[in-house]
């Protein structure tokens, strides 16, 4: 009887110090950067939700592609701005298709704003967060976001090279 007693005991004292490892209490400035994160989030789709709604010409908003204007190849980042119209509607699979680095990029958002939302709410800071700033340098994020719109970049590519055979 004392001995489950003792290990109750125990694998509550773990438990709590487990928790205590997978979050804290985040601060009034966390959860300030976390809302104002999560509120750029959700204006940047909301934008694009408005005007893929009115079907907005975004390119005289965002500037055309001159690269593609000049080389007739689409650019890195060509099918951005169509990906991301298609994918603050809802078409998130059409965004995949159009700019997979784009729906990549757009679905990084969401979990971003998601988190963040999550943080500023209910005021609770996860430590995986710290860990993943700390333990994956800048320069990893940047080289992985080189990658990815390199392989976007050559999914368009090769597109746009299909259709002019």
């Amino acid at each position: 009887m004392f001995v489950l007693g003792y290990s109750n005991v125990v694998k509550q004292t773990s438990q709590q110090v487990n928790q205590r490892k997978f979050r804290r209490r985040a601060s009034l400035q966390q959860r300030v950067i976390a809302a104002i994160l999560c509120a750029a989030i959700t204006a940047f789709f909301g934008v694009f939700a408005v005007a893929g709604h009115h079907q907005a010409d975004m390119g005289r908003w965002l500037g055309y592609c001159g690269f593609q204007q000049t080389t007739g190849l689409p650019c890195p980042t060509c099918g951005m701005t169509t990906a991301t119209l298609a994918f603050a509607q809802g078409r998130i699979f059409e965004a995949f298709y159009i700019q997979p680095a784009g729906g990549l990029l757009c679905s990084v958002m969401v979990v971003v704003a998601v988190v963040a939302l999550g943080v500023a709410v209910s005021g609770v800071y996860f430590r995986f967060i710290e860990r993943f700033f700390v333990e994956i340098k800048l320069r990893y994020m940047i080289l992985a976001l080189f990658f990815v719109l390199t392989a976007g970049w050559a999914v368009t590519l090769a597109r746009a090279l299909a259709a002019k055979s």
